[in-house]
C-alpha cells in the first residue's frame, strides 16, 4: 500500500515546463571569442566558463549557462596582461582602479625596482619628506607590511613586487659610497631572506642609481643567491644601457650563473645613437648563455624615450648621502664646476650619463613638486636653457635645487629599428616602467611618459597589426604565459581550467594607444572587458571600481600552507 501512495505522488507531481532554464552552473560564460590561450599557439573560437576567482572549462562549446553571459564574438580573448616592470607604488595608494593599464588589459602589476621595504627610521622619514603630487603616510618599515597595506585597499588589479638590493643596502649602510663588512653583508641577507618570506617575487636592483651603483659585484651575487633559495630571481636596471652595456649584459649573466637565480633584465634597450649597433652582440651574448642553460630573459617598453630624472645626468659622487646632501654639493659654486665638467663628458668610464646620450634637445622635462616649476613641463632642457640664459648643465642643476627632487624627465636615446629588433626576441616580455594614473585628479598635476598610458596597447594596435613584427598569439604569450613562468607563478598567465580567472577581452581590429608626449593623459581604447580573480575590474570599457585585485606573494611567503626559503636555487623547480 505503501508503494503504491508513493508511486501516486510521484505522477501527481507536477513537471518541469519544456524549455525551463536550469540554474547557471557557472558565474560567468564568455562566449564565442578568438581564445588566445597564452601558450602562443593557434587561436580557436570557442567560450570561457568561470566559477569562483578560476577558471572552470575552455572549450569549443560550454554547454551549460553563466550568471552572467558576455558575447565576445568578433573579438579576441587572453589571459589578463603582466605589466613586468610597474611602478604604481605610490599610484595605488590614492587610486586603487590603476586605470591607465586597467584600460589595457592590465590584471598583474609587478613592482619593486626600489621597494616599498624594507625601511629604516631615516628611509622612512626621507619617503614622506620626498613625496610630490601624490601624498600618503608611510605606516610600514617592511615589504610585507607595504603589501598588507595594499590588500587591504580597494585595488582592480593584483600586485607583486621584489625587494631592491639598493632598499636593502640602504636600509644597512645608509646612502654613503662604502663597502659592506662581513657583518653587515649577512644582515642585508638577512633582509632579503625576511622580505623573500613574507611574499617578494625576487631580488632586483637599479645599479646606475646611488646608492644601488655603489655595490660591487660580489655583493650582489650574496644577496641573489639569498633570492634564489627563496625561490626567486634577479632582475636589475643594469649598470650601463649605453657605452657599457655589454660589460653590463655580462654582469648579470654571471650573476645569474654564480647564484643560480634565473635574471630578468629590465627595460632592454641600447642608449644613445654611439651605442645602437651593439644590439646584435647583446642579443647574442644573451642566447649563448640560454644555450648553456643560464635562465636569462628580458622586458622592455615600446618606445624611444626612457624616463628618470636629472640624477641619471649627473656623476653618482655629487649625490652620495642622499637628496639632501645632493642639493647641498650643488649650492656649492666649486662643486657645481666640477659636475658640469663632468656632466659635458659624453662617455664617463664609471657612471651612465644620460643627458649626453639624449642632448639637451632630447630632455624632455615631465615631472616638478614646485609649482612655479611645473608650467616647465613639457618642454626640452635645451629650450628652458635658452629662456634662462644658462648652459643645459647649469640649468640641470639649477632645477633640481629650486625643485627639491630628482626632476622627472624623458631622455629620446633609442633606435625605433632597435625597438622593432628586441620586440623580436623570444625572450622579450613587456613592462611599462611607470605609474597606474588615471587621467584626472592630482595625476594630471604633472605629466607622464606615454608609456603609462599606452605600453600595452601600442604593442598589439602597432607593432603586431601595423607592423607585424609579431603574431597576435606570440604577442599574448609575451605578456602572459612568458613572464608568469620566469616569476614562477604557476597558477596566472594561461586560460586553462584551475587558473585564476585573470581574463581579457579585446578588439584587436581597433585596440591602440593614444597618449603622446604632449598629450600623455590618454587612455588607451579597444579593451571590453578585464576580469581579475573571477569578477569584472572593466566592464563594457568602463572601469565598475570592484575590489577585485589581490597580492600575490612569492613561492616562500610563509602566511600560507608551507612557505619559507631552502637551501639552494637547486631545491626549486624553476619553469
Amino acid at each position: 500500500m505503501k508503494r503504491l501512495i508513493t508511486l501516486a505522488a510521484l505522477l501527481l507531481a507536477p513537471l518541469p515546463l519544456a524549455g525551463a532554464a536550469s540554474p547557471p552552473r557557472y558565474d560567468v560564460v564568455i562566449r564565442g571569442g578568438t581564445i588566445y590561450d597564452g601558450s602562443g599557439g593557434a587561436p580557436f573560437v570557442g567560450d570561457v566558463a568561470v566559477a569562483g576567482d578560476r577558471i572552470a572549462l575552455v572549450a569549443a562549446h560550454v554547454a551549460a549557462r553563466g550568471a552572467t553571459e558576455l558575447d565576445a564574438r568578433g573579438k579576441a580573448v587572453s589571459p589578463g596582461f603582466v605589466n613586468m616592470l610597474a611602478h604604481p607604488e605610490e599610484s595605488l595608494l590614492v587610486d586603487g582602479r590603476a586605470l591607465s593599464d586597467l584600460a589595457q588589459g592590465v590584471t598583474l602589476e609587478v613592482m619593486g625596482e626600489f621597494s616599498m621595504g624594507p625601511l629604516s627610521a631615516t628611509m622612512q622619514r626621507d619617503m614622506i619628506k620626498e613625496q610630490g603630487d601624490v601624498r600618503y603616510p608611510v605606516t610600514w618599515t617592511t615589504l610585507g607590511g607595504y603589501l598588507d597595506v595594499l590588500s587591504r585597499r580597494a585595488i582592480a588589479p593584483n600586485v607583486a613586487s621584489f625587494v631592491g638590493a639598493g632598499t636593502v643596502r640602504e636600509a644597512v649602510l645608509g646612502a654613503d659610497d662604502v663597502q659592506p663588512t662581513a657583518a653587515q653583508l649577512e644582515r642585508m641577507r638577512g633582509l632579503v631572506r625576511a622580505a623573500m618570506e613574507q611574499g617578494a617575487l625576487g631580488l632586483t636592483d637599479m645599479l646606475i642609481y646611488t646608492p644601488a651603483t655603489f655595490a660591487q659585484t660580489p655583493e650582489l651575487i650574496a644577496l641573489a643567491k639569498v633570492s634564489a633559495a627563496c625561490g626567486g630571481i634577479y632582475t636589475v636596471h643594469m649598470r650601463s644601457e649605453g657605452d657599457r652595456l655589454e660589460e653590463g649584459v655580462a654582469e648579470t649573466i654571471a650573476i645569474a650563473e654564480a647564484s643560480g637565480a634565473p635574471a630578468e633584465i629590465y627595460h632592454f634597450k641600447q642608449a644613445g645613437r654611439d651605442n645602437w649597433g651593439k644590439i646584435d652582440r647583446v642579443i647574442a651574448a644573451i642566447e649563448v648563455a640560454r644555450a648553456r642553460g643560464v635562465r636569462v630573459s628580458a622586458n622592455m617598453y615600446t618606445y624611444t624615450a626612457g624616463a628618470t630624472g636629472l640624477d641619471a645626468a649627473m656623476p653618482p659622487w655629487v649625490q652620495a648621502g642622499g637628496l639632501d646632501a645632493w642639493i647641498a654639493r650643488l649650492k656649492d659654486p666649486g662643486t657645481r664646476a666640477k659636475v658640469a665638467a663632468a656632466m659635458r663628458d659624453p662617455h664617463p668610464k664609471d657612471w651612465e650619463n644620460l643627458l649626453a646620450g639624449a642632448g639637451a634637445e632630447g630632455t624632455l622635462l615631465l615631472g616638478f613638486k614646485n609649482p612655479k616649476l611645473k608650467p616647465l613641463a613639457g618642454k626640452t632642457l635645451a629650450a628652458v636653457a635658452r629662456e634662462r640664459g644658462r648652459s643645459p648643465e647649469e640649468t640641470a642643476m639649477d632645477l633640481v635645487v629650486e625643485d627639491g627632487s630628482r626632476v622627472g624627465i624623458a631622455y629620446f636615446l633609442m633606435s625605433e629599428d632597435n625597438v622593432r629588433k628586441a620586440i623580436r626576441q623570444p625572450w622579450m616580455s613587456f613592462g611599462s616602467d611607470e605609474a597606474a594614473p588615471a587621467p584626472e585628479g592630482v595625476f594630471l598635476r604633472t605629466k607622464d611618459h606615454p608609456r603609462a598610458y599606452g605600453n600595452f596597447a601600442r604593442l598589439l594596435g602597432h607593432y603586431v597589426r601595423d607592423t607585424h613584427d609579431l603574431t597576435l598569439a606570440e604577442a599574448v604569450r609575451r605578456l602572459t604565459s612568458l613572464p608568469a613562468d620566469h616569476l614562477a607563478i604557476a597558477d596566472r598567465g594561461r586560460l586553462r581550467a584551475g587558473q585564476f580567472a585573470d581574463v581579457v577581452v579585446f578588439d584587436p581590429a581597433t585596440i591602440a594607444d593614444h597618449a603622446t608626449y604632449e598629450q600623455p593623459a590618454r587612455l588607451a581604447t579597444g579593451v571590453s572587458t578585464v576580469l581579475v580573480n573571477g569578477r569584472f575590474a572593466l566592464r563594457d570599457g568602463r572601469p565598475t571600481g570592484a575590489h577585485t585585485g589581490r597580492v600575490v606573494r612569492g613561492r616562500a611567503y610563509r602566511g600560507g600552507a608551507g612557505g619559507g626559503c631552502r637551501a639552494a636555487a637547486a631545491d626549486w623547480r624553476w619553469y
